[in-house]
């Protein structure tokens, strides 16, 4: 929603406000409607205002109650409950009051503890002076950014990479097991720190404490691990879901001009026809409208059928972003070509401009991350812990569940199996590109068979603990961010929603997350029933491998590397990337070309 920036210093010294005021200045893109500075002891803050909601056309950040003092990019769900409760405690606070004023209330009554009683998303840094303590926090999904350095005696904070990035202490030196994270796993295993040694990342789910120049990191959240409820009727699941579902949908509308970034699938329809329905019962004169991505020649693509059965429903405009003529690493010589670190996004241009269209006219776009993630689960691994707990009287009653509410027998993975204990199963490469010192320096071998291992998954929840457990979720959503769009647009995810998850969480696997069948029955009369009955099914082509069978595209095993990517890859060893069909090796030997062009651009900006 917002930028932030904050200079401490440990020695007491006083704030340097012109590189405070410079700093401040770089996060205009993120925050258009007013820029602010304020110092105060030997603490400064910055920020950027985007107005996204009715609370925000009257604030003004750095802002303070008493002695605590606060800078956030925070939308701060279940409002009413929190005042309530903050009332209860004797805080006089208003019903419009603003986001940052309501987690200063929540540090007045709580101090630390505050992050148990505030939902939603959120990166704030409060400067306690009856304490003369900093203190910070990130959301439970990392949805928001927080990257801090503690350089010279000082500490330095944002929430935008390259705005810490350009002060004076801060050196450029790469973090190198960043970049061979990259290189193996194509992202950074390490949600504690970033591509450049200096700069630290505060993981989703933690809170930071600077005192005295003693930095105090704490997780204040995990994923629970509650017990199954069963209520006695189907519609008892899909009831309390909608409810849930409508809050954390109104939760993130807070205005009445929205876009939604819309496929023909389930999650973000449902977002959709949530936020209608929220809209319509408010008042007539909102603006919605969805944008959704859809390929015309590269391959067969339904995306643009089913997406406009939902809007033909909902009576709201569509706009169809055709992604057929985008090609490989376009744009990548562009001076807009701005990531904060490395990512393998051979159509990072086809992101930003599918993003600026869905914004051209709103600043808040709705998403339907990550429903394939909460709402959907195979059953197998739920079969077999009942079977190894010798529960097989409730095995027998889920057995005869699935195949009632599905048509089918269960799929048990008996061919899965069979090919595990002949040795069939697929593995990942080892890149035969990678520089040997590099390999030997960073003991990378030892790192990938390490991170490889297979763990033992969840026994009923085995992809939901394990995608929320990985890296790559909070990058999900970090890309998603202005500081990486480089647009004025907040992108807000309904279905990434603490009581959505603490309920999925709670709901047996069967029937409920076979095949999304709690999505799709909450669905039945809101959605078409085309797209409720659409089985999940991925794109029928890869646009990568589709793109690079064309004879033109022999371009990208021409690429000239910059100098610094000899010292991590062995650029002669690359194998071509033209006309591979396999889709895994195609991605993974195009890493390389994703640093160079991260390289490039990083030399560029010196």
């Amino acid at each position: 929603m917002s930028g932030i920036v904050g200079l401490c210093h440990s020695d007491n010294r006083p704030v340097d406000k012109e590189l405070l005021q410079r700093m401040t200045a770089s996060l205009a893109f993120r925050g258009p409607d007013a820029q602010n500075i304020s110092v105060i002891d030997n603490v400064g803050f910055g920020h950027a205002l985007l107005q996204t909601t009715e609370e925000s056309l009257g604030e003004r950040q750095p802002c303070g109650l008493g002695e605590l003092w606060i800078t956030a990019d925070a939308r701060i769900d279940a409002r009413t409950e929190l005042i309530g409760r903050l009332r209860a405690k004797g805080q006089t606070v208003t019903n419009n009051v603003t986001d940052a004023g309501l987690i200063l209330s929540a540090y007045e009554v709580w101090g630390e503890r505050c992050v148990d009683h505030l939902l939603g998303d959120f990166a704030f840094a409060i400067w306690d002076g009856r304490t003369r303590k900093l203190f910070c926090a990130r959301d439970h999904f990392g949805i928001k950014p927080f990257f801090y350095a503690q350089v010279a005696g000082q500490f330095v904070f944002s929430n935008t990479l390259d705005c810490v990035r350009l002060h004076p202490a801060v050196s450029d030196e790469l973090n190198e097991q960043a970049i061979g994270d990259f290189l193996l796993f194509e992202s950074n295993q390490d949600l504690r720190t970033t591509a450049f040694a200096d700069i630290q990342r505060l993981p989703p789910a933690h809170t930071l404490t600077c005192s005295a120049g003693e930095i105090r990191v704490r997780r204040y959240w995990n994923l629970p691990e509650g017990d199954l409820i069963r209520y006695r009727r189907k519609q008892d699941y899909v009831d309390e879901f909608l409810e849930l579902l409508r809050a954390a949908v109104a939760d993130r509308l807070r205005t009445n001009r929205v876009s939604v970034q819309m496929s023909g699938g389930l999650d973000s329809p449902a977002v959709a026809a949530i936020a209608h329905e929220l809209l319509s019962q408010r008042s007539d004169g909102f603006q919605m409208e969805a944008h959704t991505a859809v390929y015309d020649r590269l391959f067969p693509d339904e995306e643009r059928h089913y997406a406009g059965l939902v809007a033909a429903k909902l009576n709201i405009p569509i706009h169809f972003f055709v992604a057929d003529e985008y090609l490989p690493f376009a744009g990548a010589n562009d001076s807009g070509y701005r990531l904060p670190e490395p990512e393998n996004n051979p159509f990072f241009k086809h992101h930003l401009d599918f993003v600026r269209q869905s914004g051209e006219r709103h600043r808040v776009v709705l998403t339907g991350s990550d429903g394939d993630t909460f709402f959907f689960e195979l059953p197998n691994w739920y079969f077999g812990e009942l079977f190894k707990r010798r529960r097989f009287g409730r095995l027998l009653i889920e057995l005869a569940r699935y195949g009632w509410t599905q048509r089918e027998f269960p799929r048990v993975g008996l061919r899965a199996w069979w090919r595990q204990r002949r040795g069939e199963t697929w593995h990942p490469e080892f890149p035969v590109w990678l520089n040997s010192d590099f390999v030997a320096r960073l003991n990378l071998r030892d790192r990938w068979q390490e991170l490889n291992q297979e763990q033992t998954p969840h026994p009923t929840r085995p992809r939901i603990y394990r995608v929320l457990n990985a890296p790559m979720w909070s990058q999900h959503f970090e890309n998603h961010d202005e500081a990486v769009t480089r647009e004025p647009i907040e992108h807000r995810h309904p279905l990434a929603d603490l009581r959505l998850l603490e309920f999925t969480l709670s709901l047996p696997p069967v029937p409920c997350l076979v095949k999304k069948e709690l999505l799709r029955a909450s669905m039945r009369g809101i959605l078409p029933e085309p797209v409720c009955a659409r089985p999940k099914s991925p794109l029928t082509g890869s646009p990568f491998v589709e793109t690079l069978r064309n004879p033109g595209s022999h371009w990208i095993d021409r690429f000239a590397p910059v100098p610094m990517l000899a010292n991590f890859v062995e650029r002669n060893a690359i194998p071509p990337c033209a006309g591979e069909t396999d889709d895994y090796r195609l991605w993974m030997n195009a890493r390389p070309l994703s640093l160079n062009c991260w390289l490039a651009a990083l030399a560029s900006k010196r």
